[in-house]
């Protein structure tokens, strides 16, 4: 069973790393997971980006200020 968005930002504000699917979340959703990924210096990987725009994935990097990778593959 997936996490919902806020129990995911509740394990990456506690400082724990994540993979999640960028196709199953919402752009403001992943924005939301970066921006605590950020905040705690947990790493994020969004795996299935290819799904998203890429100002949509600039957003998202913005957000975690160098605390997300994308899978692009």
């Amino acid at each position: 069973m997936s996490k919902m968005t806020e129990q995911i930002v509740q394990i990456v504000a506690a400082g724990g790393g994540v993979i999640v699917d960028g196709a199953g979340k919402m752009t403001e959703q992943l924005v939301q997971i970066a921006s605590a990924a950020s905040r705690s210096g947990a790493l994020v990987i969004v795996k299935n980006a290819n799904k998203k725009m890429t100002e949509q994935l600039v957003q998202i990097a913005s957000a975690g200020k160098g605390r997300v990778i994308f899978d692009l593959a």
